[in-house]
Formats: structure tokens, C-alpha cells, sequence
């Protein structure tokens, strides 16, 4: 069919009580971002739907596909409209719309009416049983199965009359930009995409921040990290990526501090460095892709040692997964080929052979006093030199 107008179904924002109107709004203001390159389309909200209609010509499954990305909508539904709210307008329109969606051929279905306004004079399962007669009249391989029907055609009456028989599935969540920002730490690898996507989804706007060892790491290493933020961004939105200069400071930790213990001890600076970049762009928040006892700097001891140096919340969306539900979720939102690609970054330069898997934190501060003569000029070298780079699905 040639669908002119969509049905926006969201969940959570009906919790949000005198709020709601405002995460609405940030909901409409994400889905025309997302559409803008797509098609014009006028969009106006009504009480828990909201509603957009093509004002010029567009590609059905682009559009899909883009909202399928809006955090915060549950349910896309293709629509066909009817102004006039008579019955037998519904009538003409419920016969047109099924013979046109579906012919006639055997399939079994349930009409499943909703009015707004209850003086509407038929009610509901009146309109139900009619409909319902109509159509059996008109196609006679239907059949009706009010339990478990192939087809359930829904006919909604409010100051127009709505019809539709499929409800894409949406992303679910909050839109973004209802719950504050954050900062990434965003490797190559395959869990600080997914941790990044998975706080979006709570309608956390994101920056990132992406630690670069050259020569040690390549400039491919570093468009691979860059390739993956613009994918997430397309969730997201645009990403602020920082991206430091992290080889001096990696530099003196080999050199000065005990070899098992480079992993946690550079773990601690790039979190301070992270949090330093998140206090200056008002981000609340830390992400990162750790899950306990993934690796030697993921177990419970080290990520006390790691945490330590934070007095922000950090969050760890993947802490408790498998590493095949982080791969699941990677291929979902497309970041896992890309991060699978064989270019180094900083978790794989400068790692011991036989990593600290249970440090004790009065150990690796007394490892770190080794550090005290340069440390913090090259952290202030490191903060002064950050490249910025604005990273955009666009």
C-alpha cells in the first residue's frame, strides 16, 4: 500500500505524568531530526499518539528504518486517515483498506475498535461486530478468530478516524535529551559502542572520549573509533568526540611502574582525564563498556582500584552481560563489524604479559607516587591538546 501517515506509539513517557508534554516535544524534535533528509512530513501530537503525514513523496522503508532509530517510540504504525467520523465512512474506508492491504485471499481476523469520545453513538464492540459483518460480506475467504487472528484490524475514532493492521516494532526507551549527558570512554572494541547505545536509550545525551597512543596506534585505529561513534550517533544523535593524546602519559607508566600493574594504573588516568573532560561539557555521568571478569582489568578488585579515582557516577551498562549478549546487541545496531576490524587502539598496546588480576589499591597509589615529577604536566599536556571532532549519522 501507499501509506501517506504514520501512528507514533511511545510506552514510558505516558509514566511521566504533568511531564509528559515535555519528553513528547523531545520526541517530536528527535523524529523530525531523524527525518529531515527524508521527506517533508507534518507532525502533531494528540493525547498518548503521535502523528505524522507525508507532505511530499518519500521512501516507505527509509523512513522505517529511521524511526526503527528514535528512542522512544514503541510502535510505528502505517495508517490510512478518514475525516469523517460517520459510521459508514469507517465503513467504505475498513472494506477499501483491507482489500488493498490484504485482498481476497483466506486469512483470519479480529477488528479491534477504540473511541475517544465516549458519546460517539455506536460503541465499541458494536462497531466490532459491524465492521466485522461488512467485511465477511465483501471477502469471502476471511474468516473471524477473535483469539489468535492473522490480521487484527484497529480502528481508532478520535477527531479523525485511523486505521491500521501492523505495529512496527519500535526502539522503546526515552527520547534523548530527556535525561542530562554523559561521556563515553569509546574504544574500538565491541562493548563501549553497545554500553554508549544502551544509555542513550534511557534518553542520555553522549560525548565521547577516545584515547590515541600514535605512533603505537595508526590513523586507521583511529578512524575506526570515529566510524564507530558516527554509527551509535545515529541512535544518539551527534557525538562531541574528544580524542586525546594519551602516548606520553602510557610512555612514563612503562617506564616507572611495575609491569603487571600498567593496565589498572592506565585505566585510573584516562577515567580522570575522562572525568576532567566531562566536568568542563556538563555531563553528569561516566560510561563505560566493562563487564565483571571479562578481563583482567574487569575484575571485582580492579574495578574498585579503577573507580577510585572518580567522585562522579560511572555508569557500566554491560557489567553483568556475556560477552555473546554485548555481540548480540553489537550486531544489532550494526557497531559489531566495525569493531571487529583489526586495527590496534589502547587496549592492546602496552599490555603485560601476566596483568594484576586482584591489585590492591594501596599498592598501585604507591606504585603511582613513581609518576610524582612528571605526571601532571603531562596530563595537563594531554587535556590542552584534545581534539575535538563533531560526529554526526548525517
Amino acid at each position: 500500500m501507499d501509506y501517506k501517515a504514520f501512528m507514533i506509539k511511545y510506552a514510558e513517557i505516558g509514566t511521566k505524568g504533568k511531564n509528559r508534554y515535555k519528553f513528547e516535544d523531545v520526541l517530536v524534535g528527535r523524529i523530525k531530526e531523524h527525518l529531515e533528509p527524508y521527506g517533508d512530513f507534518a507532525i502533531r501530537k494528540d493525547y498518548g499518539r503521535i502523528y505524522l503525514e507525508a507532505q511530499s513523496d518519500y521512501d516507505y522503508e527509509d523512513v522505517v528504518n529511521e524511526l526503527k532509530k528514535v528512542f522512544g517510540i514503541i510502535g510505528i504504525c502505517p495508517i490510512v486517515v478518514e475525516d469523517n467520523t460517520d459510521f459508514e465512512a469507517i465503513k467504505a474506508k475498513s472494506i477499501e483498506y483491507m482489500g488493498e492491504r490484504y485482498g481476497n485471499k483466506s486469512l483470519s481476523f479480529k477488528v479491534y475498535a477504540r473511541r475517544s469520545d465516549k458519546s460517539y453513538p455506536m460503541q465499541s464492540m458494536e462497531i466490532n461486530s459491524e465492521i466485522g459483518h461488512y467485511l465477511l460480506e465483501e471477502y469471502s475467504e476471511y474468516r473471524v478468530d477473535v483469539h489468535s487472528p492473522e490480521v487484527l484490524l484497529t480502528i481508532e475514532i478520535r477527531d479523525k478516524v485511523y486505521i491500521y493492521s501492523e505495529i512496527i516494532r519500535g526502539a522503546g526507551g526515552l527520547p534523548v535529551g530527556t535525561n542530562g549527558k554523559a561521556m563515553l570512554l569509546l574504544s574500538g572494541g565491541i562493548d563501549s559502542p553497545v554500553a554508549g547505545y544502551m544509555i542513550s536509550k534511557r534518553g542520555v545525551e553522549l560525548e565521547a572520549v577516545y584515547f590515541n597512543a600514535p605512533p603505537y596506534t595508526s590513523e586507521r585505529a583511529k578512524q575506526k573509533v570515529i566510524d564507530l561513534a558516527r554509527i551509535v550517533s545515529g541512535y544518539s544523535g551527534e557525538i562531541k568526540l574528544h580524542i586525546v593524546n594519551f602516548t606520553d602519559i602510557q610512555l612514563a607508566i612503562y617506564e616507572k611502574c611495575p609491569h603487571d600493574e600498567l593496565t589498572i594504573i592506565m585505566r585510573r588516568y584516562m577515567m580522570k582525564i575522562a572525568q576532567h573532560l566531562a566536568k568542563e561539557n556538563d555531563c553528569k555521568a561516566l560510561i563505560t563498556g566493562e563487564s565483571i571478569g571479562q578481563v583482567a582489568s574487569q575484575t571485582m578488585e580492579s574495578l574498585y582500584c579503577t573507580n577510585e579515582v572518580c567522585n562522579m557516577p560511572v555508569f557500566r551498562p554491560c557489567i553483568g552481560m556475556d560477552k555473546q549478549d554485548i555481540i548480540d546487541i553489537s550486531e544489532k545496531i550494526d557497531t559489531y563489524e566495525t569493531s571487529i576490524l583489526p586495527y590496534e587502539d589502547y587496549c592492546t598496546i602496552f599490555v603485560a604479559k601476566h596483568p594484576v588480576t586482584k591489585p590492591r589499591l594501596d599498592i598501585i597509589k604507591r606504585s603511582e607516587e613513581k609518576l610524582a615529577d612528571v605526571i601532571d604536566e603531562l596530563v595537563k599536556t594531554a587535556i590542552e591538546t584534545v581534539e575535538v571532532e563533531k560526529v554526526s549519522f548525517r
